[in-house]
């Protein structure tokens, strides 16, 4: 009964993110904002709403920070294979298509902010604001991220000059919005709980549990956005989802250090370690995927690489 229940809900999580991206889309459309922020900073933000919620239920009611730091590090690799089982498939069409700067830019900000969380969870460098307990790395992730959104909210190299009629006017979109909203932070809550039962009964740790379980099924809105968006050639849309993801995940883990009470959400632990590695390596492979994407079949190959490393990084951290 728990695995129906389990993939019901990862099913949910899928229709309400989906819908929830389609309405952030319409605003786009419907605004003045760069399409790298659109695709990185507001979609990524809707379709990250599963690991934001489901890691602070982890927290707050499940009291397994480790199970936090698998979710971010395992979404955060699934969600770069997402992009490259999307570069093997599409790798012809990839090569042509018209990608923002800031993406590659975001890509570089997150190995920083994998390098911040790889040093807090092997250092104890917690300090004393205003009464919070606060992990200084915490603080980097926070500036690194405001960074980030700044250089894509300036830049508009990767904007289609394409515009629809939107039958909907701006307040129905908001109110359609926040309803969705609404029903998939009831899911990923309840997701999260179903996971933990999941990860007690086939006796995994609590990290490969998060990376497995709940990684995967909080990663399916990205999956099934950046799908979406490249079947309907929106490469740059695509993109900026899936590197805005793993760069707003990091937030996840702020979040829980500033309000956990506890003795603190960074702790060592080897298997989160590894996901960490192993994104590091595989954001680096997405770089260079982005930056010498005229070839078709360095396209191609880097599609491959990144797919192996979330391959790796499962099998080393079981």
């Amino acid at each position: 009964m728990i695995y129906i229940q389990y993939f019901l809900l990862a099913a949910a999580t899928v229709f309400f993110s989906v819908k929830l991206a389609s309405y952030v889309d319409m605003l786009d459309r419907k605004t003045d904002l760069s399409g790298a922020f659109i695709g990185g900073v507001m979609l990524a933000a809707v379709t990250s709403l599963p690991e934001l919620f489901t890691s602070m239920t982890a927290v707050f009611v499940l009291d397994k920070p480790s199970l936090v730091q698998g979710n971010v590090m395992g979404s955060n690799i699934f969600n770069l294979s997402i992009l490259g089982v999307l570069m093997i498939f599409a790798h012809k069409k990839f090569m042509k298509a018209k990608v923002a700067k800031s993406n590659s830019s975001s890509l570089l900000f997150g190995i920083l902010m994998y390098g911040c969380a790889i040093a807090a969870l092997n250092l104890n460098s917690d300090i004393n604001i205003m009464g919070f307990h606060v992990d200084i790395f915490t603080i980097a992730l926070i500036v690194i991220y405001a960074i980030s959104v700044k250089m894509m909210n300036d830049d508009d190299s990767g904007d289609s000059d394409e515009n629809a009629d939107i039958a909907l006017s701006v307040q129905q979109i908001v109110l359609r919005f926040v309803v969705f909203a609404i029903l998939l932070v009831g899911a990923s809550i309840i997701l999260t709980q179903v996971s933990d039962q999941l990860t007690e009964e086939l006796q995994l740790g609590s990290t490969v549990g998060g990376a497995i379980f709940l990684g995967v099924a909080t990663s399916l809105p990205e999956l099934s956005a950046s799908v979406s968006l490249v079947r309907m050639n929106n490469f740059n849309a695509s993109i900026g989802n899936i590197v805005g993801s793993c760069v707003f995940n990091f937030m996840i883990l702020c979040f829980a250090d500033i309000l956990y009470t506890g003795s603190g959400i960074y702790m060592y632990d080897r298997e989160a370690i590894i996901f960490a590695g192993c994104g590091i390596v595989a954001s680096l492979i997405t770089y260079f995927g982005l930056k010498y994407k005229k070839s078709s079949l360095f396209v191609y190959l880097a599609g491959v690489g990144i797919v192996i490393m979330y391959v790796v990084s499962i099998i080393l951290s079981i």
